[in-house]
């Protein structure tokens, strides 16, 4: 199954836009910069932000980092070094700690 339209699909065409594209056709020809500007929108949203967020900005700033980059680096290194291994016990262990989290969180 293919999604979207590859160059061997043809395009669906509205009589819409057919209208349109003879009506552009027979109009004087436009030069290059009115036909720019009419393809791009010149008009933009006004967006205005909090203090409430600009609040939370600051201080997820002066919080830090939320992971210990440290442990990353190591084992990052480890990982090109080829030395790092899984422990497929302890990962067990918390998608099943997590599991149950989550089943008594619904239930309450």
């Amino acid at each position: 199954m293919k999604i979207g339209q590859g160059p061997e699909l043809p395009v669906a065409v509205s009589s819409a836009s057919l209208k349109k594209a003879e009506q552009e056709k027979d109009a004087a020809p436009a030069s290059v910069a009115q036909t720019a500007a009419r393809a791009t929108p010149t008009a933009g949203a006004s967006v205005s932000v909090s203090n409430l967020a600009r609040t939370l900005e600051q201080t997820d700033k002066g919080v830090g980092a939320d992971f210990d980059s440290k442990k990353v680096a190591t084992i990052r290194a480890a990982i090109a070094g080829g030395t790092y291994t899984v422990n497929p016990e302890a990962i067990a262990d918390k998608l099943l700690s997590n599991a149950q989290e989550m089943l008594n969180v619904t239930e309450k």
